[in-house]
């Protein structure tokens, strides 16, 4: 485990200002297309969900 801590830090060392940007820049728009992603899945599946509970009628035992 401290050789792959090692070895990441030599990594960003070794790596110059922009470009830790670029990584940097390029992980928070991986994560806003992620929560987009997410937020109109469960957007789709709410809507889904509540057509087909509305179309299930319950049954009385009169």
């Amino acid at each position: 485990m401290r050789s792959l801590t090692k070895s990441l830090v030599s990594f960003l060392k070794a790596e110059d200002g922009p470009t830790a940007v670029e990584y940097a820049v390029m992980l928070a728009l991986i994560v806003v297309v992620c929560i987009a992603a997410i937020t109109t899945l469960g957007s789709n599946a709410n809507s889904t969900f509540s057509f087909v509970g509305s179309s299930i009628k319950p049954t009385s035992s009169s």
